[in-house]
């Protein structure tokens, strides 16, 4: 039978279809058989390159303890929010999505993206919390990405900010012991390799190349229950006095060790930083300290051998000049002994000591009182302020030099300066990191002169002394009050004051030194006495109970 044409070209079609698919499958087949062998890695390579990365594992860094495991830096989870501008075109729509669920400004993104619309990579917002995160991971953007990082959080805040610090967005130290000890918090990211889809999500991980290696925790010698009362009491003085800044130290006698170190004004590390707020005034700032140095003048007078605590002083007529310049006191005392010339803070009474004594004496027991040199306590930015020898063959420099002018020292110098009183002449390194043991320390002075002077601190805190606001009840506390002229445009002013205590508590067995320093008090009250010393009576009297230290026998007369 014959089949006819039209069936025979309908067959021919299909074999040839047929034959010609076939042929197809098997040059594929050849050719993936061909490419497998001969070009298998290149064919690798270009698949990782597309799929496969090398991601980082965050490190931790370190805490930042106080004295008694009280944290006061930790780091916390967090997520950055990415995309590649030159792959993934965001629409305003979705930038919006993006923006209300990270609480970030849809224009600024937009901005963000075609500044760099011609790279692979551009942060949307860093440091997003979870629960901003896990928003945002719901709404299955497709072209944001993310990365998991850390956080630094502050639980002292602003209370504690000037002595720990603050890090950056990618966690490395800014100031304080962030900065200082940068090298030990920080720790080192680890790495990965994961394989990801084609949003850029990871499907998996295939390899790990290195673990994170965390960084160390440190504890800082810092009371926060001693640095939140000087702070509350700083920030009250300033506030009540409309001060324009102040610092308060408090140092550990037996150790050296800061317990408290606070500044006005402060700034807040976990919320958006104001860079003129973050000096650290206790360690950066120098002024003249007026006659809180005054105690050291009267340990070279008693050094020299010419003088005792009783040795009498004639002030009187209450003023006389050295060379061009007037010195006096404000009413006449007439004759006064060394003891009371320190008590009453005459300027004439250490005019005459001064000018009694070798060139060199009182320029010398400032040196070793640690004056114009660094401290080393473990912060950055210190200052170490300044002390010259310039000048002291002329009478007037020697006088000056005497009740505090022609130097200047930082609130932590001069808290540095009164812990070799307390420690009865014994220089201690200062440190804001706890201390495992008592340090070494290096004899400045004769023992019995040094507590010689620190019993006539005491008679400074009397009723009739410069500072009886400094008295602390249940306490025999000392110290010496110092009231200086800023110098202006036209030299020293008589609107602008730094006022200054300097105390030891107690005095008979020394557990604290405290340096209390305001800073161009506003109102009627200027003084030492009436600005400074009741702010170390406030918190000196609550340190040393909360310290445990027992009442003292007899309180100061």
């Amino acid at each position: 039978m014959r089949i006819p044409a039209r069936n025979q070209v309908k067959r021919w079609r299909h074999y040839t279809v047929v034959i010609l698919f076939a042929g197809t499958c098997v040059a594929l087949s050849a050719r993936v058989i061909y490419l497998g062998s001969t070009e298998r890695d290149f064919l690798q390579e270009q698949g990782d390159a597309r799929s496969v990365r090398v991601e980082k594992i965050p490190s931790h860094r370190g805490v930042v303890y106080d004295r008694h495991g009280e944290p006061l830096a930790v780091s916390t989870p967090v997520v950055a929010v990415w995309t590649d501008p030159r792959r993934d075109a965001l629409s305003d729509s979705q930038l919006g999505q993006v923006a209300n669920a990270v609480g970030a400004n849809a224009g600024e993104l937009r901005a963000v993206l075609d500044a760099k619309h011609d790279r692979s990579f551009a942060y949307l917002k860093r440091q997003v919390s979870w629960a901003e995160s896990e928003r945002l991971r719901a709404l299955d953007i497709e072209g944001v990405h993310f990365i998991n990082e850390y956080r630094r959080y502050y639980p002292g805040a602003e209370t504690v900010a000037h002595v720990v610090g603050v890090t950056d967005v990618d966690d490395i130290g800014l100031e304080g012991i962030e900065l200082a000890y940068d090298h030990v918090l920080k720790g080192s990211a680890g790495e990965k390799v994961v394989l990801r889809d084609r949003k850029g999500n990871n499907i998996r991980d295939l390899d790990y190349r290195s673990a994170p290696r965390f960084g160390s925790d440190i504890a800082l010698s810092i009371d926060l229950r001693l640095q939140y009362l000087a702070y509350r009491e700083l920030k009250a003085a300033i506030e009540g006095h409309e001060a324009s800044s102040g610092s308060i130290v408090m140092l550990d006698v037996n150790t050296g060790e800061i317990l408290a170190l606070a500044n006005q004004p402060s700034y807040n590390p976990n919320d958006v930083l104001d860079s003129a707020r973050m000096r650290n005034r206790a360690v950066t700032d120098s002024y003249e300290p007026g006659s809180t140095v005054k105690p050291f003048t009267v340990l070279a007078a008693l050094e020299s051998g010419r003088f005792a605590s009783d040795t009498l002083i004639d002030t009187g007529p209450g003023y006389f000049n050295v060379g061009p310049k007037l010195i006096q006191d404000p009413v006449n005392r007439g004759i006064i002994s060394l003891a009371e010339a320190l008590k009453k803070s005459s300027q004439v009474g250490f005019a005459r000591i001064a000018l009694n004594l070798e060139k060199q004496a009182v320029f010398g027991v400032f040196a070793r009182a640690g004056f114009g040199d660094f401290v080393g306590a473990g912060l950055p930015g210190e200052t170490p302020g300044t002390l010259r020898d310039e000048g002291l063959s002329r009478p007037l420099e020697r006088v000056t030099l005497a009740y505090g002018y022609g130097l200047s020292v930082t609130p932590l110098q001069l808290a540095r300066a009164y812990l070799t009183i307390a420690t009865g002449g014994i220089r201690l390194p200062v440190s804001i990191v706890r201390q495992n043991r008592v340090p070494d320390g290096e004899r400045m002075f004769d023992a019995h002169l040094v507590i010689e002077v620190r019993e006539m601190l005491e008679g400074v805190t009397a009723p009739d002394g410069t500072a009886p606001g400094a008295r602390v009840d249940g306490y025999r506390v000392g110290g010496k009050t110092g009231t200086a002229r800023k110098v202006g445009a036209g030299g020293y002013s008589d609107e602008r004051h730094v006022a200054l205590f300097a105390g030891i508590a107690p005095i008979d067995d020394p557990r604290v030194v405290m340096v209390v320093i305001i800073n161009e008090p506003q109102r009627s009250l200027i003084s030492g006495g009436a600005v400074a010393a009741p702010v170390f009576s406030r918190v000196a009297g609550r340190a040393l109970r909360l310290l445990g230290v027992p009442p003292s026998w007899s309180e100061a007369v």
